[in-house]
């Protein structure tokens, strides 16, 4: 029985070599898998059941503009936020979107399509999510047309400015940028406290979040939108009307189960949720500076600290993504790419090429590999090709 242990020991520090030698890590995509090894630990309680007749139709027993949110998801996205401080939910109206991403279209089409002056600038100040520039240019829509970065927009008219804080990709505390009587998109898909300090309590016109970005659930596609205009609620459902007919009831049904569970526990300290969140992103952004700090190639940015309601303590932005850069003028992504890191460019977020996106939210081995991959070449000087 020792010798076969040994053996199976052998085999799995081969295979981890193996990994480290050979296998291409991609933290480009933003899967959240991080949290993984939480919710296994929680074993059955977010087991969800659901019999074979049920929720076979296309509606939900509510009377909301969101004529299929069901009910039950409503109150646990009104008591998550609640718990945590971080967002108003009274005197808004709910709209749960297939993920924010297509929240974030259906928001693109409710303020345009109200506006009297077409086609509307869409705007993001730098860097920005790479995703804004597809999803307002993919369709070609004469509704709306993408202008770039906010910080240099200077048009006459109708404007929406689409601003994510903390920001992705560089984990910074955002205000919008555009100082006129325009629309703004507010993307709070990283305002939880495991990322970031909890300030205050976000109070605004149209605030989109998103269920994988909170417990790493991506796979259930579940966002939702707190709105103020009911205009504003009922033309993003009719484009989710038309454009997927509703959101998956199972989806909601065990996002609702999950939100109700880590609010429950949020406070509980040895259970919580938030303080595992909080504790792992930590580690691992600690991990990667003293990577970056041991040599003179990377760099990244610093975040101050503030104090966070939720924690009642000063805490510093543990972001979902790393804003890596360069010291020297080099393609990054193509450098780390050499290396078998697949990176987002940050020529693909309005910036340069020296720069790149870093998912922190990978699978622990992943991650370890990453660090590996870093360190063996932070002393190159980033040599120009």
């Amino acid at each position: 029985m020792v010798g076969l242990e040994i053996s199976k020991k052998s085999d799995s520090d081969s295979i981890k070599n193996n990994r480290l030698s050979d296998a291409v890590i991609n933290l480009d995509q933003g899967d959240p898998t991080a949290f993984q090894e939480y919710w296994m630990k929680m074993k059955d309680r977010c087991t969800v059941v659901i019999p074979g007749w049920d929720m076979m139709s296309y509606f939900s027993n509510t009377t909301d503009v969101c004529w299929f949110l069901e009910p039950e998801l409503a109150k646990a996205i009104k008591a998550l936020h609640g718990a945590i401080g971080n967002a108003a939910t009274e005197e808004r109206y709910i709209v749960v979107g297939t993920g924010s991403s297509q929240l974030c279209q259906a928001a693109l089409f409710a303020l345009s399509s109200l506006s009297e002056v077409k086609p509307v600038s869409i705007v993001a100040a730098t860097p920005y999510y790479s995703t804004y520039v597809e999803e307002a240019s993919y369709l070609q829509s004469k509704l709306y047309k993408w202008e770039g970065d906010a910080r240099t927009f200077d048009k006459n008219g109708p404007y929406i400015e689409m601003m994510t804080s903390p920001n992705n990709p560089d984990g910074t505390i955002r205000e919008p940028v555009v100082n006129r009587s325009g629309k703004v998109i507010h993307d709070f898909a990283y305002y939880w406290p495991h990322y970031t300090p909890i300030t205050r309590r976000q109070d605004h016109d149209l605030m989109l979040f998103t269920f994988s970005k909170i417990t790493g659930h991506a796979g259930s596609r579940i966002g939702w939108a707190l709105v103020k205009d009911i205009e504003v609620a009922k033309r993003m459902v009719q484009y989710l009307t038309i454009n997927s007919i509703g959101v998956s009831k199972e989806s909601q049904t065990r996002a609702t189960t999950i939100l109700n569970e880590i609010t429950k526990i949020c406070r509980n300290k040895s259970e919580s949720f938030f303080e595992y969140g909080f504790e792992k992103m930590k580690s691992r952004w600690e991990r990667l500076r003293e990577v970056v700090d041991s040599g003179d190639t990377f760099t990244l940015p610093n975040y101050p600290q503030a104090f966070c309601n939720f924690f009642g303590k000063s805490i510093s932005n543990s972001p979902a993504f790393a804003w890596l850069g360069c010291k020297e003028e080099r393609d990054l992504g193509s450098l780390l790419k050499e290396n078998k890191v697949l990176t987002r460019g940050g020529d693909r977020c309005g910036c340069d090429k020296k720069y790149v996106r870093v998912s922190m939210l990978s699978r622990d081995d992943d991650f370890d590999i990453f660090l590996h991959r870093l360190a063996t070449i932070k002393d190159l000087k980033c040599i120009k090709p």
